[in-house]
């Protein structure tokens, strides 16, 4: 072998050292990095864990909140249907029971009306012996022309 093949064997060598060297230290790096963002990750969970507590009773309160207001309008809407009804069932009943005297006093009111009407053509009652009445003029337009 040569001398300058040596050289350039000696080179290859040390650029190989180098190389090896500058892996060893891009791992350490790495490693001490993992550790670095392991810590600020626990760190962060134990910062934000109370706040995800907190969330999680909020949310559960919500939704109990949400339950009882359900309940709450499903039992006005209940209320309001009952109330309703009877309300439906009082107007009935005051209808019926105030209709049938007005219908009995509408027909007594048709039968005074009649039995007036036929006294009323049949002329009216005397006592027995007694002459009939005579008409007096009215003063309608044809009495005051004549005059």
């Amino acid at each position: 072998m040569n001398a300058w093949s040596q050289v350039f064997l000696g080179v290859i060598a040390g650029a190989t050292l180098i190389t090896a060297i500058i892996q060893v230290g891009v791992l350490i790096a790495a490693g001490r990095l993992a550790r670095r963002i392991s810590r600020l990750v626990d760190r962060i969970e134990l910062e934000l864990k109370p706040t995800f507590t907190h969330v999680n009773t909020i949310g559960r309160d919500a939704s109990r909140v949400m339950a009882l207001a359900t309940a709450q309008v499903e039992r006005a809407d209940q209320l309001l249907g009952e109330l309703a009804q009877q309300v439906e069932t009082t107007v009935a009943t005051v209808q019926s029971s105030l209709g049938a005297p007005a219908r009995e006093g509408r027909a007594l009111m048709n039968a005074f009306r009649a039995a007036l009407t036929r006294s009323g053509k049949r002329g009216a009652i005397r006592a027995p012996g007694a002459a009939p009445k005579k008409k007096t003029p009215s003063l309608s337009s044809q009495n005051l022309a004549r005059r």
